[in-house]
């Protein structure tokens, strides 16, 4: 008995001093905070009441044990705003952060969330967990900065949603600088990456693992379980610039972009999902960069992507390449992969640019082909067949192809490199996905060196006994639900918005209006009735809105000079539909903000017609829009029509994205008919893409002063068809450039100058 009153007397004076030693501190504004991080000891909790913290500088220190991690969260996960000009800074050892919402402002440092607080004091053993990073973005778009910054060892970043992000830098990034930094062991798990907008221009990753100045460094840094959902910032959406990452069972959903070996070797790319819709030629796979890297067990679903965004794309190396350049791709595996009705999956050579050795220094040519690569056991399924389903841009003549099946539904192969043909069937795997896992078994699978590694599937299922080539093998029942969402990110948040139907709001007079968008919700509609609206002020338009004419309406703007009749804030995207829009010669018919456009904006024209202004259409610098279009429109008789030139850095920025012109009439506009530019040799963007189709040009151009009608120096994409061009005062019309994808066709030139095709343009270098 009195043993028993002994061994329970250790007890309670052991869970007595253990609580004595822990203990929950609640702050409720940022002195109480300060003063409880300084006082803070292993196992202690300290929890933000909820509320809204502003312009807070977080520093979390403190030396909490693996046993007994020092916690900081939100009294209620998601009740805990963090706004304004704020950051968190975390350093010292097993730190927590939890249940906190970064919103409505941005971060006055170069990152919002920084596992360290100085130069020499970082974080190890820490995580930031369960949180949401939404919108936070710098005022301007050149205010490059990240949201989560990477130091120290073994730190995590998990559970978290993070969209929104619209100013240059990646969104994540993992730091090599100084010992405590190498071979880090880092973890990102179980976070879902929301939509990244296009950023017309480089610096728009989603996760970038080093630099390449750390290139040759083990990061050894984790990325599994994510969902990237429309990161489509640039054409990198992980950009693994280190040694020994590994990329592993992460869902890329209708994603502009790829995952890139951009620099650093031995990467193990293994049991990803990378889904497109079958259509957009944005959405892309791997590219492969460098030595050592394994590709394995990855489905490629509906992958449209091209040249840089195929499903596989190998890329040429300079020789003797600098750091930061391309090095040659050597000792690379590629086995194990399933396609299904994606295009061309295999790619050589990409990039290779041989032709332009006239404009381009010796050192930027990209002539190094591929070396002791293996692409084996791998499957291809085509409802619609693929003539060319490997493209050798350069030759292909360092890869080992062996053990590749194809259904290509009995269309000839120009290239075939020993693609073995088969009739596969499609087995359901998961909603609206569907892969061929049978039909293969006679097909001997190729045993390369180091392979016996290779153990389970993409879906984890053995490869010991059983094993067969492609990404899945033969099972029963499988049902997957990859965009399930409440696997992903943040329990608490949803970036599920419920679609509600456009309410209709009736205007009949110019006071009217500007009451009428500001009650407006996102997607409604303000109906002019008939007549003439008179306004002096501009227009704010800071949400998704429609204004459109009930008939025939007319709105006169008689502001001051230099100002528009639609003002473009951020987030405002505007539709303006069967509407006249008069100027007073001096003002404009729409712009965007001179200044902190925070977030992107959009413009739809339709059935309409703009006249009398000094500018149609004035985009300022470090102002974007996703889409401009102009649709069975007139402009006529202004001084400047649609100018998107002011991104004149050269460091591959642009204005828009995509700008369509489709049976329209320009006349008498005399200068800056059509004004879109980009500058800088950059391969990490879109590169811009103007269409201009059926539209009508007379008169226009006279006071132009390069004598050329459209001007789009530098952008990637231009096509230009099927248009009347009569009686414009200029020398050309348009000068293409050859080795891009600039196109012209079915065009009338009248007294017009020329169209003119320049095979290689003269830029300025980026690196």
């Amino acid at each position: 008995m009195k043993n028993t009153l002994l061994v329970l007397g250790f007890i309670l004076l052991f869970i007595s001093c253990n609580q004595a030693t822990k203990q929950q501190i609640l702050v409720s504004n940022s002195e109480e905070l300060e003063q409880a991080i300084k006082d803070v000891k292993a196992g202690d909790h300290i929890v933000l009441k909820n509320g809204v913290f502003k312009d807070v500088a977080i520093k979390f220190m403190g030396e909490g044990t693996e046993a007994k991690p020092i916690k900081l969260s939100a009294e209620t996960p998601g009740k805990v705003f963090i706004e304004g000009t704020s950051s968190l800074e975390i350093s010292g050892n097993y730190l927590e952060v939890s249940g906190l919402f970064f919103r409505n402002g941005h971060s006055p440092k170069t990152n919002v969330i920084a596992f360290r607080t100085s130069k020499k004091q970082v974080a190890n053993h820490s995580k930031v967990t369960n949180c949401v990073i939404l919108d936070f973005n710098n005022l301007e778009r050149d205010q490059d900065n990240l949201w989560v910054q990477f130091y120290g060892k073994h730190n995590e970043l998990s559970n978290c949603y993070i969209a929104g992000k619209t100013n240059g830098g990646p969104t994540v990034r993992v730091d090599l600088k100084g010992n405590q930094s190498i071979r880090n062991y880092h973890k990102i798990i179980n976070n879902h990456f929301g939509p990244r907008p296009r950023k017309g221009g480089a610096r728009g990753e989603t996760i970038q693992l080093g630099s390449s100045f750390t290139s040759m460094s083990p990061s050894n840094t984790t990325i599994a379980n994510n969902l990237f959902e429309e990161c489509n910032g640039e054409v990198e959406i992980i950009s693994s610039k280190t040694n020994f990452n590994v990329i592993k069972n992460n869902v890329f959903y209708k994603s502009e972009g790829s995952v890139v070996t951009r620099h650093g070797n031995y990467v193990t790319v293994d049991g990803n999902y990378f889904i497109g819709d079958g259509v957009n030629d944005q959405f892309g796979g791997i590219r492969i960069i460098n030595t050592g890297h394994w590709v394995i067990n990855n489905l490629f679903y509906k992958i449209k992507g091209k040249n840089f965004r195929s499903p596989i794309a190998v890329m040429n190396g300079i020789p003797k390449s600098p750091l930061n350049r391309y090095n040659q791709v050597t000792d690379v595996v590629v086995a194990y992969n399933t396609f299904v009705d994606s295009d061309a999956p295999f790619q050589f050579g990409v990039g290779q640019n041989l032709a332009q050795k006239d404009v381009l220094p010796k050192s930027e040519i990209r002539s190094a082909r591929a070396l002791r690569t293996e692409v084996v056991n791998n499957v291809i399924y085509n409802s619609k067949g693929d003539a060319s389903p490997i493209i050798e841009h350069d030759k292909a003549d360092g890869v080992t192809f062996k053990s590749n099946v194809i259904d290509n539904n009995g269309v000839a192969i120009k290239n075939a490199h020993g693609l073995i043909s088969k009739d596969l069937t499609l087995s359901d795997i998961g909603t609206n996905l569907a892969v061929p896992i049978t039909g293969f078994d006679d097909v001997e699978i190729y045993k390369g060196f180091d392979f016996d590694v290779i153990t389970k599937d993409l879906i984890g299922n053995s490869r010991g006994n059983s094993n067969q080539i492609g990404a899945i093998l033969k099972s029963e029942n499988i049902n997957l639900d990859l965009l399930d969402k409440s696997k992903y990110g943040a329990n608490w948040y949803s970036n599920v918005v419920e679609v509600k139907a456009p309410k209709i709001h009736a205007v009949s007079n110019a006071t009217e209006i500007q009451t009428a968008i500001t009650a407006a919700e996102n997607g409604d509609i303000i109906e002019l009735a008939d007549g003439t609206f008179n306004i002096s002020e501009s227009l704010m338009i800071n949400k998704t809105i429609t204004i459109q004419s009930k008939g025939n309406s007319v709105i006169v703007y008689n502001g001051e000079a230099k100002t528009p009749a639609l003002a473009l804030h951020p987030y405002g995207k505007l539709t303006l539909k069967n509407l006249k829009l008069k100027g007073n010669n001096t003002n404009y018919a729409f712009a965007s903000l001179k200044e902190n456009m925070y977030n992107h904006f959009g413009l739809d024209v339709v059935d309409s017609e703009i006249s009398n202004f000094n500018y149609a259409l004035k985009v300022y610098k470090q102002s974007f829009s996703e889409e401009i279009t102009f649709k069975n429109t007139s402009i006529l008789n202004c001084e400047n029509g649609i100018e998107l030139s002011e991104e004149t850095n050269d460091r591959g920025d642009y204005n828009t994205e995509y700008l369509t012109i489709d049976n329209c009439t320009f006349n008498n506009v005399k200068q800056n008919v059509v004004d879109y530019y980009r500058g800088g040799y950059d391969e990490s963007t879109i590169g811009g893409n103007l269409l201009i189709t059926n539209s009508t040009f007379t008169n226009c151009g006279a006071k132009e002063r390069n004598k050329r009608l459209l001007n789009h120096n530098g952008i990637v994409n231009v096509n230009i068809q099927n248009n009347i061009f009569k009686n414009n005062n200029v020398r050309f019309v348009s000068i293409l450039w050859g080795a891009k994808n600039n196109i012209e066709s079915r065009n009338t030139v009248t007294n017009s100058g020329k169209i003119k095709t320049e095979e290689n343009l003269v830029m300025t270098l980026m690196y």
